[in-house]
């Protein structure tokens, strides 16, 4: 163990913290994102802190990390269409990817040796594989650990179901010392429906959204433009088409709009997307993949968007007029936050059961949107509390250890 050089009444400060965050990214850039910011936002506070990320995001190592934040890949797997998961790219049975990936976590966990664990969104992980990891943390360590959840998990009755199937709450109940909740309890509890001890409720802490800063500048337009982003892009072809059909049948329709499809919209429903925007004459312009999202939103006059947790904490962060059309599935997690945001008039919601799905619509959102009054005019004007209080909290959690000096 490394010591500093510091004394203080003969004591020394104890090596400087670690901070392990788990991400089972199984589809998507969310829990990444989050993970990455929380991980960026402890680094800048503590100049000492490291902090280590195990994800398995396909799609990583296109991002760059903050100062003293690295991570490792877990091996990726993907869900198929009849709900089950086979391995990425190793030719293995989902039974022996979760195994060596449990096997990796569990290895992390006793190399890195944590004094701060932040497990996202999932208590017993992908497929129960950090259990393993959790009980030896338990037994052999004095490791903190945390779930952090964002705003809004799903609806109530089907995230008990996916609870109850996964043995969540009990995993909640035993190992975590606090669960942080990224958002407000007066806008949503994602744990609204399930049964639970009083003991967990006694954990939780709700610390507001994450705030997103515009650090690394991605290249803007210079002409004002609206941003097109359905997040990963695995689930946005709906979005996207929507908006290149209001461009089509109106060629007068401004502002130029700059569409980022993300990592997983590809293929030859891509292919159809850029000969559709070959024909509009530069009036939308399109990217696959760009890890600065922050400053093309900061640079934008609006945003259309899905409605993902990290996208939502970016319009908030740069308060941009935003349009959100979320997905209805496979869970209603982008549905219930849009409707509740546009209850407190921090965005508009175009949902196509209530809204319609014509070139119409979508037309006189874009051409409005310029004009729609932004986030902070709406009922609840600072949101942003998130990473602030996570500083504090870990401050709280990990105070400075000392130990006596050897003369």
């Amino acid at each position: 163990m490394n010591y500093s050089d510091q004394t203080n009444g003969g004591f020394v400060e104890a090596r400087a913290p670690r901070v392990l965050l788990y991400s089972h990214d199984t589809f998507g850039l969310g829990h990444l994102r989050r993970s990455r910011t929380i991980a960026g936002a402890l680094t800048k506070a503590n100049d000492q802190l490291s902090a280590l990320i195990l994800t398995g995001s396909p799609v990583a190592g296109r991002f760059t990390f903050p100062e003293r934040v690295d991570h490792i890949r877990l091996p990726g797997v993907t869900k198929m269409t009849d709900g089950s998961y086979v391995s990425e790219a190793l030719g293995l049975d989902i039974d022996e990817t979760t195994a060596l990936r449990a096997g990796l976590i569990r290895t992390a966990v006793e190399k890195f040796e944590p004094d701060l664990v932040i497990v996202d969104k999932e208590p017993t992980g992908f497929r129960g594989e950090l259990l393993e990891s959790l009980e030896w943390l338990k037994e052999n360590t004095s490791s903190k650990i945390v779930l952090g959840l964002r705003d809004v998990l799903d609806e109530s009755k089907a995230l008990a179901e996916e609870w109850d199937r996964k043995d969540a709450v009990s995993a909640m109940a035993k190992f975590y010392d606090e669960i942080w909740v990224y958002g407000l309890r007066s806008i949503y509890n994602p744990l609204e429906g399930l049964e639970y001890p009083a003991s967990v409720d006694d954990r939780m802490h709700w610390t507001g959204y994450l705030r997103r800063d515009s650090s690394g500048q991605a290249e803007r337009d210079e002409e004002p433009y609206i941003l097109v982003t359905p997040g990963g892009g695995g689930d946005g072809e709906l979005l996207v088409d929507q908006v290149l059909q209001a461009y089509e049948a109106d060629p007068t329709l401004m502002p130029r709009a700059h569409i980022i499809y993300g990592p997983f919209l590809s293929g030859q429903t891509r292919v159809e997307f850029e000969e559709r925007v070959a024909a509009l004459n530069g009036r939308v312009v399109t990217l696959g993949f760009e890890s600065r999202m922050e400053s093309l939103m900061a640079g934008a006059q609006g945003v259309i968007a899905m409605g993902g947790y990290n996208t939502f904490c970016e319009i908030l962060s740069f308060d941009k007029p935003a349009i959100i059309m979320p997905r209805k599935k496979p869970r209603l997690e982008q549905y219930i936050r849009a409707s509740r945001a546009e209850e407190l008039s921090l965005v508009r919601m175009l949902d196509p059961d209530r809204d319609g799905t014509s070139a119409a619509v979508m037309i006189e959102a874009i051409r409005s949107l310029p004009d729609q009054k932004p986030p902070s005019t709406g009922q609840y004007p600072d949101l942003l509390t998130g990473l602030e209080f996570i500083v504090d909290r870990v401050d709280v959690l990990l105070p400075p250890k000392r130990i006596k000096a050897t003369v």
